[in-house]
């Protein structure tokens, strides 16, 4: 048997990826017509049919979701080494870090220290998104890991791993004076700031919200926790911040804390994708030990 041409193999792949062929050809710059063709000589290599029509669109067949597996493969790797030799190019290491918007930063901070070693020269860049941009970042090779709240599923994306680093308790502050009430009833007293339900610990907050049976007034849902913290110190608001903050942080402050919960947690998970050669820096964070920092 001859030799695959790997260009139809790469138009093949970009089709399955990109999900249609005008996608794919927008991508490419090339012609819908060119895509097709080269798709069409590729099936007569392999002597079968790589697509059937679904609807208005195209999916692989059984024999195209064969061979997609090895093509996403063979073209992973290849960009994985083309990200090795940049590197190589560099004086200093890169290591391209994307961080969830939901996650306390300080927590974030002391997390990415363990990255950076005196004898090694790294130049760290972070980015900060919503998980699923982050994601899909990280599934096209342009970052090394992600910083998040909630885990990866592997059997859903394939490719992509993830490590619980730890967990912290979270609290609500607000300034004073105090709600008069106990908690949690107190949160009634004042309008509340959540973290946004796009992320885990905001899901997590509104259904305790709701098992409480509390007639809270939401007054708004922020992703960014020293924007929750600014807004809810100057509209006299309750917000929602780790525990650990009133040991350092809130400590020499007038934010005081207004009750704790036990049944909610932020957790934090470092997400990667399986690479031949990992990142020095990736390995040293899914290694570490974290539990005292999350212990406080």
């Amino acid at each position: 048997m001859s030799q695959i041409n790997y260009n139809h193999l790469y138009y093949f792949w970009q089709v399955c990826k990109q999900g249609s062929i005008v996608s794919a050809a927008e991508t490419l710059f090339l012609t819908p017509q060119t895509i097709t063709g080269q798709i069409k000589a590729l099936e007569e290599r392999l002597q079968g049919k790589l697509f059937r029509r679904q609807g208005r669109g195209i999916v692989p067949t059984e024999l195209g979701q064969l061979v997609f597996r090895y093509a996403d493969r063979m073209f992973t790797l290849s960009q994985e080494m083309m990200d090795i030799v940049n590197y190589r190019k560099e004086s200093n290491l890169l290591f391209d870090v994307g961080v969830a918007d939901a996650l306390s930063k300080r927590l974030v901070s002391k997390v990415l220290e363990t990255a950076v070693q005196d004898d090694e020269r790294i130049h760290l860049r972070c980015f900060e998104s919503t998980h699923e941009m982050l994601l899909e970042q990280l599934s096209q090779h342009k970052l090394d890991m992600i910083l998040s709240d909630c885990p990866v599923d592997s059997t859903q994306q394939e490719g992509l791993f993830s490590v619980k680093l730890g967990e912290c308790g979270v609290s609500f502050w607000c300034t004073p004076p105090l709600p008069q009430r106990p908690f949690p009833a107190c949160l009634e007293e004042r309008r509340l700031l959540i973290p946004g339900r796009r992320s885990m610990l905001g899901r997590q907050l509104q259904r305790w919200l709701s098992a409480q049976a509390l007639q809270v007034e939401i007054l708004g849902e922020f992703d960014d926790a020293a924007l929750m913290k600014a807004f809810g110190a100057a509209n006299h608001a309750i917000f929602v911040a780790p525990t650990l903050y009133g040991q350092d942080i809130y400590h020499d402050s007038d934010i005081q804390e207004v009750g704790r919960l036990e049944e909610v947690m932020e957790e934090y998970y470092v997400i990667f994708a399986e690479r031949m050669i990992q990142h020095p820096a990736v390995q040293r964070i899914c290694n570490y030990d974290f539990s005292a920092l999350f212990c406080g």
